[in-house]
């Protein structure tokens, strides 16, 4: 059952006001992953917790303050773009389903994953150092 979309709004709006692609959909995260395939990709599944609403979505656009970032960033929502993140889950098969979680790709090819357990617990800080690691992955 998905959350009410009144309650997830603002943690969607979190990353989409700052310039983060919403992909809702299975066929957006596809026409995404096509439109930037010669260029670096991140995938952000995004969630309802406490490490996401403290650790994750702070540390994803600290980290896009640098100047080795993704050329593009979309995300997806955890119990409610369903088809959208089962799509996303399924071109890393060998990941554990995990939200949130972080899903990076160079040429249309998965490089990098960033689980949940990097996010719990974390600082902003940690997690933007975290992933600017990752980024030379890019």
């Amino acid at each position: 059952m998905p959350y009410p979309e009144e309650m997830v709004a603002p943690m969607r709006a979190e990353l989409t006001d700052n310039g983060v692609e919403e992909l809702r959909t299975a066929d957006a995260v596809k026409q995404f992953l096509e439109r930037n395939k010669d260029k670096s990709a991140m995938i952000v599944l995004n969630s309802v917790c406490g490490c996401a609403a403290g650790a994750a979505r702070p540390g994803i656009l600290l980290s896009l303050e640098g100047d080795k970032k993704p050329a593009a960033v979309g995300t997806v929502f955890a119990g409610n773009d369903t088809d959208a993140v089962a799509y996303v889950r399924s071109l890393v098969p060998q990941a554990p389903p995990s939200s949130p979680s972080v899903y990076m790709f160079k040429q249309g090819k998965p490089v990098a994953y960033v689980p949940r357990h990097v996010f719990e617990g974390g600082y902003p800080e940690s997690v933007a150092e975290h992933l600017r690691n990752e980024y030379a992955k890019l």
